[in-house]
C-alpha cells in the first residue's frame, strides 16, 4: 500500500519540478513510511512521486517510480495485484523477465504486452495507478473495480495534478482551491462526497472501474466530463461495468442451493488465500459479525498457525460486540487481541478526523475504524476485513424493511398515514425508547430487544408519507432531506436513486444493492476503511470485494440471499461450516458510537462553538436558521437529529482545518 502523486506543469524548471513533487509526496508519508521516490520527464513538465509501504518484495526492486523493461512506461502504483504470480508466469511465456517479485513489475509488463484496458481486465486486486506513456506523451490514471483505492485529479491554475488524497493538492494549490457548494450539498445528503465530485471546484475523484487519458501539458478542455460518458472526449472510460453485470445476471442465475454454497465456499477460499500473501505480518479485523467471521474462519482454515485477530469493544452495552468476537476467536483458535475503549478515548479523536479524511466525511464509525486500525498496526502491517458482504448478499436491515414498510403503508388511506405519522413524531425518540424498554422487561417474549427504537419509529412515520420505493430509499440514505435548502446558493446534481441508466427491472432489494454498490460502498465504507487504516500505515484487504465474488453475487438469486427474513442466507451457510450457528445468530448491531448522546453531553460545548450563530452567519455557507433549529430540537430531546448534525459538525471542523475559498 502506498501514496502516489503527480503533476504536469510546463512552467517549472527541472529541479523545481522535482522538488515540488517531492514536497507534495511528503504529505503522504503515513501512506508510505518506508521510502519515497520521484521521477520527472523535464521535456513535458511531468513529475511522478511515490511513498512506499513495503508489502511485496521489500528489496530495492520494489522501489517506485518504476519503469518498464523497454523504457516506454513509467508508473507509480498504489495497491495490490493478488494474481501477479500467475500473470508473471503468463508473461514469461511471452518473453518477459523480472528483476524481483514485485507486483508493480508485473503491472508494467502486462501493460506493455496487452495495453492499458486489456491489462486492467486481467488484474485481480485493488489499485490506483498512474502510467506515463513516453511514446504517446499521455498519462493514464486507473482505479480498481470496486473503488477500494482512492485517486483525485484535476486542473488548477493551468496545471494538471493527481494524488491518492487531497493533502498533496492542498499543500501546493491552497490559494486556488474554491469550495464546491454543489458537492457540499451532496455531502449533506449522503455524509460523503460521491464520485466523481470532490469538495473543491476543479478537482475530481476518478470513478471506480475506470481510467482516463490526459495529454501532456493539458489544461482543462472545454469538452471534459468527470463522469464516465460514452462518446465524450477526455472523459473517464469504464473497463468493467457493474450495472451491465447486474442486468445480465437475470439470465445466468444459479438454481441449486447446495451447488451455490459449494461454489461460494471454494471461491472465498481462493480469494482469501490469494489475499493472505505478504512479506510482512498479517491479521484480520474480527467484529463478530457474519462478514468478518467468514473471512477470519476461512483464513484460519487455510493456515496451520493462529491468525492474529483484532476487536474493539465499547463500554456502552448497546454498541458492544466484542464479547461475541471473543467467543468466535476462542472457537477458531486465533491469537486474539481486544481493546475496550471509553467515550473519552473516542472523543479525543474527533479533532483529528478532518486531517485524516481531507474532505468532509460524516460516518461516525470512522472513529472505531481508526481505533481498530491503530490497534492492529501494533502487531501487523496487513489486515483482512469483511467489508462488502452487506452490499453483495443483502445484509442491511433497510433492504428487508423498505419494501415491507411501503407495502404495509400503501394499504392505508393518505389522510390516515399523515395523521399517524404526525402523532408518532410528536413523541420524542427517548420516550419511545423508554416505553420499549419497559415493554421488553414486562413482555420479553412478545417484545424483542432493539436499539434506537425511537429513531426507527420516527423514520417509519416519515416514510408513511412517501409512495415511491426510490423516494423511500433516498429518505433512508439521506442525512438531510433537502440539502439545497441547507447549503446556500447550491444546485446539487440529480440523485443516483432517480437515474434511469442504473434502473433494474427486478426486485427492489436488488435495485437497492446496486445503488449501494455504486454509491454508498465506495463513497462511504471504502473511503472510511482506506483513510482510517492508511492514517496508521496499515494495509487493509477486502476479500469479499474481489470482482469474481462480486460477479458471482449477482448470479445468486434473491431467494438465496434472503430466506425467512434472514439476510445473507448463502453467506451464512458457508460460515456454518466453520462456526456453530449459536455463535452467529443475534441481531445486527453495526459498528458505531453513541454520537447523539455525546452531543447532548461531553461534545455539547465543542458543537456549540462550531454551530454558533455568529460563526455561521460570517461564513455565509449554511442556512443559519435551519442549523440552529435542528441543534436546539436535538438538545431538547424532541428530535434525534444525530446524523444531520454530524454532517454539519464534520463540515465545520473540516472548514476550520482547511479554510477553503468560499465565494
Amino acid at each position: 500500500m502506498c501514496g502516489i502523486v503527480g503533476l504536469i506543469n510546463t512552467q517549472l524548471a527541472g529541479e523545481q519540478l522535482t522538488q515540488t513533487a517531492e514536497s507534495m509526496s511528503r504529505t503522504l508519508v503515513h501512506r508510505g513510511p518506508d521510502s519515497g521516490g520521484v521521477w520527472k520527464d523535464a521535456d513535458t513538465g511531468l513529475a511522478l512521486a511515490h511513498r512506499r509501504l513495503a508489502i511485496q518484495d521489500l528489496s530495492q526492486f520494489g522501489h517506485q517510480p518504476m519503469h518498464s523493461s523497454s523504457g516506454r512506461y513509467a508508473t507509480v502504483f498504489n495497491g495490490e495485484i493478488y494474481n501477479f504470480k500467475s500473470l508473471a508466469a503468463e508473461l514469461a511465456e511471452h518473453g518477459h523477465r523480472f528483476n524481483g517479485h514485485s507486483d508493480t513489475e508485473v503491472v508494467l509488463a502486462a501493460i506493455e504486452q496487452w495495453g492499458i484496458e486489456n491489462a486492467l481486465l486481467k488484474f485481480v486486486g485493488m489499485f490506483a495507478l498512474a502510467i506515463w506513456d513516453r511514446q504517446t506523451k499521455k498519462l493514464f490514471l486507473c482505479r480498481d473495480r470496486s473503488g477500494e483505492k482512492p485517486l483525485y485529479y484535476g486542473w488548477l491554475n493551468n496545471q494538471f495534478v493527481f494524488a491518492s488524497e487531497l493533502k498533496p493538492i492542498i499543500s501546493f494549490f491552497r490559494q486556488h482551491l474554491h469550495l464546491n457548494r454543489d458537492a457540499l450539498a451532496l455531502f449533506m445528503r449522503h455524509g460523503y462526497v460521491p464520485a466523481p465530485h470532490s469538495i473543491y471546484k476543479g478537482i475530481y475523484k476518478l470513478p471506480p472501474a475506470s481510467f482516463i487519458a490526459i495529454s501532456s501539458g493539458s489544461v482543462k478542455p472545454a469538452d471534459f466530463s468527470p463522469a464516465p460518458a460514452t462518446g465524450t472526449a477526455n472523459a473517464p472510460k469504464l473497463y468493467w461495468d457493474i450495472v451491465s453485470i447486474a442486468k445480465q445476471s437475470s439470465t445466468q442465475q444459479l438454481s441449486n442451493e447446495q451447488e451455490a454454497i459449494e461454489q461460494l465456499d471454494s471461491l472465498l477460499h481462493d480469494t482469501i488465500k490469494g489475499q493472505s500473501i505478504a512479506d510482512v505480518p498479517l491479521g484480520t479485523f474480527l467484529s463478530g459479525g457474519i462478514d468478518s467471521t467468514t473471512v477470519t474462519a476461512i483464513l484460519q482454515a487455510t493456515t496451520s498457525s493462529p491468525v492474529k485477530t483484532f476487536t474493539i469493544g465499547f463500554e456502552e452495552g448497546d454498541f458492544n460486540e466484542a464479547e461475541f468476537a471473543k467467543k468466535i476467536a476462542d472457537h477458531l483458535g486465533t491469537r486474539h487481541t481486544e481493546l475496550y475503549v471509553s467515550a473519552e478515548d473516542s472523543l479525543k479523536l474527533i479533532p483529528q478526523m478532518p486531517a485524516i479524511y481531507d474532505e468532509p466525511f460524516a460516518d461516525s464509525s470512522q472513529i472505531p475504524t481508526y481505533l481498530i486500525s491503530k490497534l492492529a498496526r501494533e502487531q501487523v502491517t496487513v489486515c483482512l476485513s469483511g467489508d462488502g458482504g452487506d452490499e453483495l448478499f443483502a445484509g442491511y436491515n433497510r433492504y428487508l424493511h423498505t419494501e415491507s414498510l411501503a407495502r404495509r403503508f400503501s394499504r392505508l388511506p393518505g389522510a390516515l398515514k399523515n395523521t399517524m405519522g404526525f402523532l408518532v413524531t410528536q413523541v420524542p425518540p427517548q420516550h419511545w425508547n423508554r416505553m420499549h424498554t419497559v415493554m421488553h422487561t414486562l413482555l420479553p417474549a412478545l417484545v424483542g430487544k432493539q436499539s434506537n427504537i425511537g429513531l426507527k419509529m420516527h423514520k417509519a412515520a416519515n416514510i408513511m408519507r412517501l409512495s415511491e420505493l426510490q423516494d423511500i430509499y433516498q429518505y433512508l440514505m439521506s442525512y438531510w432531506q433537502h440539502p439545497e435548502a441547507l447549503v446556500l446558493n447550491s444546485h446539487p446534481p440529480g440523485s443516483l436513486f432517480h437515474d434511469p441508466s442504473v434502473q433494474l427491472n427486478g426486485p427492489f432489494i436488488e435495485q437497492a444493492m446496486l445503488w449501494d454498490q455504486l454509491g454508498y460502498l465506495p463513497g462511504d465504507n471504502l473511503t472510511k476503511v482506506d483513510r482510517a487504516s492508511m492514517a496508521v500505515s496499515l494495509e487493509t484487504r477486502l476479500p469479499l470485494l474481489d470482482h469474481r465474488v462480486v460477479e458471482f453475487s449477482w448470479r445468486v438469486p434473491l431467494s438465496m440471499k434472503i430466506q425467512r427474513n434472514k439476510s445473507k442466507w448463502l453467506l451464512r451457510q458457508v460460515l456454518y461450516k466453520y462456526v456453530p450457528k449459536e455463535l452467529i445468530e443475534r441481531p445486527k448491531m453495526g459498528f458505531s458510537v453513541p454520537i447523539g448522546a455525546w452531543l447532548r453531553g461531553p461534545l455539547r460545548d465543542w458543537a456549540e462553538h462550531l454551530l454558533a450563530t455568529r460563526r455561521l452567519e460570517q461564513q455565509g455557507i449554511l442556512n443559519t436558521r435551519l442549523v440552529r433549529e435542528t441543534w436546539l430540537k436535538h438538545l431538547s430531546g424532541s428530535h434525534d437529529s444525530t446524523q444531520a448534525l454530524w454532517t454539519v459538525l464534520m463540515f465545520q471542523a473540516w472548514f476550520d482545518t482547511y479554510k477553503p475559498i468560499s465565494d
